[in-house]
């Protein structure tokens, strides 16, 4: 209450006294109970009782004893009343708690023990000697086995073999209070013998003083979850159709081999020829058969497990040793695969037969990479393609380089026309009688800013190979006919006949024809002054359109030479049918009348027929590859119009070819 309410209450307990203390006789119980209304009040404490007979005694004087005593009884018979009532609440409270608190943790542990019982995940509880002290259904059924059957167990009775040692190195370390959880993905044995993969999580139960007391697991059955796995991984890295390791899986084998720097590594790689052809003819469920046939003999081929069998794609295998004893094994594995793959296929009830050419590499080398090595061994099977096919071809670093010189010349032509690198030397043509200079050949250069100055036979194959012939042969004539200009129009008297080689590629071409006649016209050259020159090959070749077209160039005056005469068809006959002014004796002719001691008869008798027959049919004779002067004199002697080669001029630019013309013309026949 409040001070007020307590001011109150005391005046007015105060006049109750004072009332009963003037009563005769003294009303005992009245004043009894205003002694107990204040202990009822809550006026209680050492204090209240002995300031209150204090009082009382100082008011009532030595009237006060016998009112003091019924007070006092009556105060402290409500005290113990209220004292007693409030133990008995404060007991009932606490009984109340306890057994509200009992009824919580038994409430507790049955949520936990049905957790436990009832989970999805295999639960288990082992202590630290690893008896298993308790586990749940679904633990125990994953296992095969009941709870109690699992119980009789310790956890080293569920070793299983796949278990990597690491693995249990972990669970000591985690007894030994180390670790507080581990999470490993582990194989237990079914009570029926095959393995359930688990994903495992263990942890470590201390007890209040940190020490280590058990172990709780809790178990992840995922052995359709890896299995899910491991087929996605084996479709990921094996051939759908043959079985064999595909692609992927071999550079991840040939990486594992490349890691070691100082082991040697080989490499077959493996192409079927022909393969379209029976697909075309038997269909492409035979030649998946035969594909699927050809894996298992090249896979029985190999005799060591690391050895490797993949297929790359399409019609190409590869076969990988990653340590092979010598440098015979690798070829002795191709010579292998060959007799292997030559035996006829039993394609549905088809007997088929087929070949394979094979790139060998019988060690690493200098290639720095997976990647560098199998191109190196893909290469080496195109050399053996182009060396007849069944057969193997075994790389080579010098002619690796070329081929990759060649490719890196053909990727860079195109540019190099329109950057200007392509230039002309010329190589004078002589007449005999007094070797003046009569006429010149066109030998086209490429000044490569890498490689510098390249001569044609490293590029004009290249040219007719990727197509660029057309423009290099329009590049060449052009130059050729705007030097041969500025000479007509310096030396009208004397302008030497320009010669410009002509390939069988240009001449099959069917713009061939418009664009010498444009390029005749454009720089105005005279066409007597032109002279072109095909090998005997483009003029067998040259029917129908392409013959016409040199035809028509001849009636206009262009002089038309057959080069290397005598390497290759070397009909006679044949010259009088074609539109020709001049035969250029092949080099080798030449050749063996190099000195006196190197002629023979027979040789000069060929020499003369051919210059003879030649004249017979209103030619002229030109002879290549002259270098010394007994050649220049027999070859005179035997009647040959004009010469060429390092005794008279080697090739040089077209300035010093000016500089000839106007030069005192000099006769060497005196």
């Amino acid at each position: 209450m409040s001070t007020a309410e307590a001011r109150l209450l005391l005046v007015e307990l105060a006049g109750e006294l004072g009332d009963a203390a003037s009563s005769s006789p003294l009303p005992t119980a009245r004043v009894a109970a205003v002694g107990a209304r204040l202990a009822r009040s809550h006026f209680i404490g050492n204090d209240v009782l002995g300031r209150s007979v204090a009082v009382l005694i100082e008011y009532f004087g030595s009237a006060a004893g016998e009112l003091l005593a019924a007070f006092t009884t009556g105060y402290l018979r409500a005290f113990r009343s209220w004292l007693l009532a409030e133990q008995e609440s404060v007991r009932s409270a606490e009984i109340a708690a306890r057994r509200d608190a009992q009824e919580q943790l038994r409430a507790s542990e049955a949520r936990l023990r049905a957790v436990f019982a009832q989970a999805g995940v295999g639960t288990g509880i082992s202590d630290m000697t690893g008896r298993i002290i308790e586990v749940n259904t679904a633990f125990a059924h994953m296992l095969g086995y009941e709870p109690a059957d699992m119980c009789t167990l310790s956890v080293t009775d569920l070793t299983h073999p796949d278990d990597p040692p690491a693995m249990w190195e972990v669970y000591a370390a985690l007894i030994r209070g180390e670790h507080d959880n581990v999470q490993v993905e582990k194989a237990y044995t079914h009570r029926l013998g095959h393995a359930v993969w688990t994903n495992l999580n263990v942890s470590l139960i201390r007890d209040a003083d940190g020490a280590p007391q058990y172990t709780l697991v809790l178990v992840e059955d995922i052995s359709e979850r890896r299995a899910l796995r491991e087929r996605l991984h084996y479709r990921a890295h094996h051939d759908q159709l043959t079985g064999l390791p595909n692609r992927s899986r071999f550079f991840d084998a040939l990486s594992v081999a490349f890691a070691d720097p100082s082991a040697a590594v080989g490499l077959c790689y493996v192409d079927l020829d022909h393969f379209k052809s029976v697909n075309d003819t038997f269909g492409h469920a035979a030649g998946d058969e035969l594909l699927v046939q050809a894996a298992a003999r090249l896979s029985a081929c190999v005799s060591l497990p690391e050895d490797l069998v993949a297929r790359m794609g399409g019609d190409e295998f590869v076969v990988l040793v990653p340590r092979p004893r010598g440098l015979g094994e690798v070829t002795g594995l191709a010579r292998r695969v060959l007799d292997a793959l030559a035996r006829p296929f039993d394609i549905h009830g088809n007997h088929v037969t087929i070949t394979a050419s094979i790139g060998v590499i019988e060690d690493r080398g200098q290639h720095t990479s997976a990647d560098e090595m199998v191109q190196a061994a893909d290469t080496t099977m195109y050399w053996a393609k182009a060396a007849g096919r069944d057969c193997y071809s075994v790389f080579d670093a010098d002619r690796g380089r070329r081929e990759n010189t060649r490719a890196e010349l053909s990727a860079a032509m195109p540019a190099s026309f329109t950057r200007g690198e392509f230039f002309l030397d010329y190589q004078p043509i002589v007449a005999l009688g007094d070797q003046r200079l009569v006429a010149v050949e066109a030998l086209v250069r490429w000044r490569h800013p890498e490689l510098g100055v390249l001569p044609p036979g490293r590029f004009v194959d290249l040219a007719e190979d990727n197509g660029h012939i057309d423009a290099l042969g329009a590049l060449v004539l052009e130059l050729a006919c705007r030097d041969s200009r500025r000479w007509h129009d310096l030396f009208p008297e004397q302008t030497p006949t320009v010669s410009v080689n002509v390939s069988a590629a240009e001449v099959a071409d069917p713009n061939w024809l418009a664009r010498v006649q444009r390029i005749i016209a454009d720089t105005g050259i005279p066409p007597n002054r032109l002279q072109l020159e095909l090998t005997e090959r483009t003029f067998m070749e040259a029917e129908g359109l392409p013959l016409q077209a040199l035809r028509t160039l001849s009636e206009t005056g262009v002089r038309i030479a057959i080069d290397d005469f005598g390497t290759g068809y070397s009909n006679l006959a044949y010259l009088g049918q074609l539109p020709l002014h001049v035969v250029k004796l092949a080099g080798p002719f030449v050749q063996r009348i190099r000195t006196p001691e190197t002629v023979n008869g027979t040789d000069l008798l060929v020499l003369d027929t051919i210059i003879g027959l030649t004249h017979a049919l209103g030619l002229s004779v030109t002879a290549e590859c002259v270098e010394t002067a007994y050649q220049a004199e027999r070859l005179q002697a035997l009647g040959c119009d004009t010469a060429q080669g390092w005794h008279f001029h080697r090739p040089m630019p077209a300035h010093r070819i000016t500089d000839l013309l106007a030069e005192p013309a000099i006769d060497h026949s005196r």
